[in-house]
């Protein structure tokens, strides 16, 4: 029964996505665009739902159930803040240039070759966004049952990928709409169920407590989520497929402000999976993953067919992000690495970019058993080296090439020096334990760039 309605499912995301393409006329703009097309209402729907991901879900009960409310808010709130200054002080300048991608700014101020190299952090950052949300999706059907983790990550991967490649950006925010109806319908649902639990229980956060070390690094993680949610091709696309400069600012303030307000569901349903009465085996499996708290929600805590749209929700904000990031990935090769290369940009080079992306993250949601620890530290990486390079190519007319290799080194080395237990990475600079180390390497190339532009003539 649960493997029908999942197939019910992904057929209802295929035939919006098999409508969208209908919509898509002839040329590489109304691919990767929508012709720069796409009406405000759907531009809102489509960017809110690619933000709103199966991490953001997860992340928020997991976040509420293992440290405090403020662990559970910090990312959704903080990534939907970050669309509302990137409305307020870049979607209107992108948009008026008639960029196509985030690496555009770099070609016209700093050369293709520079270009292409600022480009690998961003596309490494999408490719493993597709991942994460394929091993998220996988994960989740392994806790529910009905559905192995490997049918449900090459299901989900060869569909999705099918509708993006026929009708580009329409396609994906055809679907977006449904998707976006499906998670509202599905995690508001829950919650409701949820609510009486917690009103006969209230919320006593597990850690109350926090030493000045550990505030200091939630502080540190705050402004990269903040900042660094800005610099992602994924959001660019939306905002450079608006019809004007004002719907693309509208349509990114609105959509920060829904994804902030969109914490609220899951965040409820992490606060009272907190005092339910677990059986003892599934208690002792969330104090080890806590990430599936939600899953076991939806399996324990709630009555099946409510259980079912609970996973429903997942499954299209899942699927609804990764065609986002796939379409956005495949831009960035085919339009910042082969057309420089070839002349142009093709539907068959930039669909093979489709298919190779969505055939390396296929590969390493199965294999990789730590994705997610991959793609946070990429994230990490795509504020710290990208954020004060578009700020600068933006808005310093006197930013140089050799001040943007500079300070993208000096960020580099000063974050890669930092370690990363996540990725096992060693510590070779000696910060202290608390020293907000993500936030001083981003600061290093906000410092460098405008004083070496200034300082050096350009190479």
């Amino acid at each position: 029964m649960a493997a029908t309605a999942v197939i019910l499912l992904f057929t209802a995301f295929l035939g919006a996505g098999l409508y969208g393409a209908r919509r898509a006329q002839p040329g590489t703009e109304q691919f990767l665009l929508g012709g720069r097309g796409v009406p405000l209402w759907m531009g809102i729907v489509a960017m809110t739902a690619a933000w709103v991901d199966g991490g953001y879900l997860l992340g928020t009960a997991e976040g509420v159930f293992k440290h405090s409310v403020a662990s559970g808010l910090q990312g959704g709130v903080l990534y939907g803040m970050s669309l509302v200054l990137g409305g307020l002080f870049f979607a209107s300048r992108m948009r008026r240039a008639g960029y196509t991608t985030l690496v555009d700014p770099f070609a016209a101020r700093y050369g293709n070759q520079w270009a292409a190299v600022l480009m690998v952090p961003a596309l490494v950052a999408e490719l493993l966004w597709c991942a994460e949300l394929l091993a998220a999706l996988g994960a989740t059907f392994g806790v529910l049952g009905g559905i192995s983790h490997n049918t449900a990550i090459v299901t989900a991967a060869m569909l999705v990928t099918f509708y993006t490649a026929l009708g580009g950006l329409w396609s994906v925010a055809y679907a977006d709409v449904v998707q976006m109806a499906v998670m509202v319908i599905g995690v508001t649902l829950v919650a409701s169920m949820i609510a009486p639990a917690l009103a006969a229980r209230p919320y006593s956060p597990p850690v109350t407590d926090w030493p000045a070390a550990e505030s200091l690094r939630f502080a540190d993680v705050s402004v990269m989520l903040l900042f660094g949610g800005i610099p992602w091709n994924c959001y660019f696309q939306r905002v450079l497929s608006c019809r004007s400069e004002r719907d693309a600012r509208t349509m990114s303030v609105t959509a920060g402000l829904l994804v902030s307000l969109f914490t609220l569901p899951p965040l409820l349903i992490g606060m009272a999976a907190t005092n339910m009465n677990w059986p003892d085996e599934v208690l002792a499996r969330l104090r080890q993953w806590p990430s599936e708290v939600f899953p076991a929600v939806l399996r324990y805590a709630v009555p099946g067919w409510v259980g079912f749209l609970g996973l429903a929700a997942i499954v299209g904000a899942v699927t609804s992000s990764y065609s986002s990031s796939l379409l956005s990935a495949s831009t960035l090769f085919a339009w910042n690495l082969w057309r420089p290369w070839r002349g142009e940009a093709t539907r068959a080079s930039i669909r093979s970019g489709i298919a190779l992306i969505a055939l390396l993250a296929t590969l390493l949601a199965l294999k990789a058993q730590s994705v997610q620890a991959l793609w946070l530290f990429t994230s990490d990486l795509v504020f710290v080296v990208l954020f004060p390079q578009l700020l600068f190519a933006l808005y310093d007319p006197r930013t140089t090439r050799t001040a943007s290799i500079t300070a993208f080194v000096v960020s580099l080395v000063l974050r890669l020096g930092a370690g990363e237990s996540l990725v096992e990475l060693p510590a070779l600079i000696p910060f202290p334990e608390w020293f907000p180390h993500r936030t001083f390497a981003a600061v290093a190339g906000l410092v460098i760039l405008p004083l070496v532009s200034r300082w050096r003539r350009p190479l």
